[in-house]
């Protein structure tokens, strides 16, 4: 069973269909005994970041989700729900994320050109380290497959665990990983095939 953790804060319609579309049994969840009882666990978010980390904080699921990752079991956060799992972001001021991949969220507005929109909206082409093995995050889709963004800010200091980039203007980063934890910045389930592909990889970790 894969548990979607439920603070307030995500489109959890939608990840919930692209699951069951892919046959898991998934269960939308702010309880603590059913997440300890989960295989896997997913993480959204939507929004600011502080308010997104306070809301998650005042449900006492920071804590269940370090130590369900403690355990080893597999987590991935999507869109706001990766950058939650950085040190901190400076969105709105400065506030602390869940620790789990070194590094910072930062807004994208200084290094992309400035003809360049914000927020990046959009399908754009995941890129690949070439000094590392493919992430099996990766294993069902290839380099180059593209996939829906929606953001102003991005993971930084981060390329020890990057494990994906898009082109936008500079590359950004797309993805990371570090040991049982997995974020994605863009939507897997609004990527069509491609983003079904990497859930069902994420299930069979």
């Amino acid at each position: 069973m894969l548990a979607i953790v439920d603070y307030g804060v995500g489109n959890l319609f939608s990840l919930t269909c692209s699951l069951n579309a892919i046959g898991v049994e998934a269960v939308v969840t702010g309880d603590e005994a059913v997440l300890a009882r989960a295989d896997r666990v997913i993480l959204p978010g939507v929004g600011a970041f502080g308010d997104a980390a306070d809301a998650l904080r005042r449900r006492g699921l920071d804590r269940v989700v370090l130590r369900e990752v403690e355990k080893g079991k597999p987590l991935l956060g999507i869109c706001l729900g990766m950058q939650l799992l950085f040190d901190y972001s400076v969105e709105y001021g400065r506030h602390r994320g869940l620790g789990l991949i070194p590094g910072s969220v930062q807004p994208i507005r200084p290094v992309v050109p400035e003809e360049y929109k914000v927020p990046h909206i959009g399908w754009n082409a995941l890129h690949f380290p070439k000094d590392r093995p493919v992430s099996p995050l990766f294993r069902y889709i290839k380099e180059g497959e593209c996939v829906y963004f929606v953001h102003s800010f991005y993971g930084t200091d981060c390329e020890p665990n990057t494990i994906a980039t898009a082109e936008y203007g500079p590359e950004l980063t797309a993805a990371v990983a570090r040991d049982n934890v997995y974020g994605a910045q863009f939507h897997p389930e609004k990527s069509g095939r491609t983003g079904l592909n990497i859930l069902k990889a994420f299930c069979e970790l």
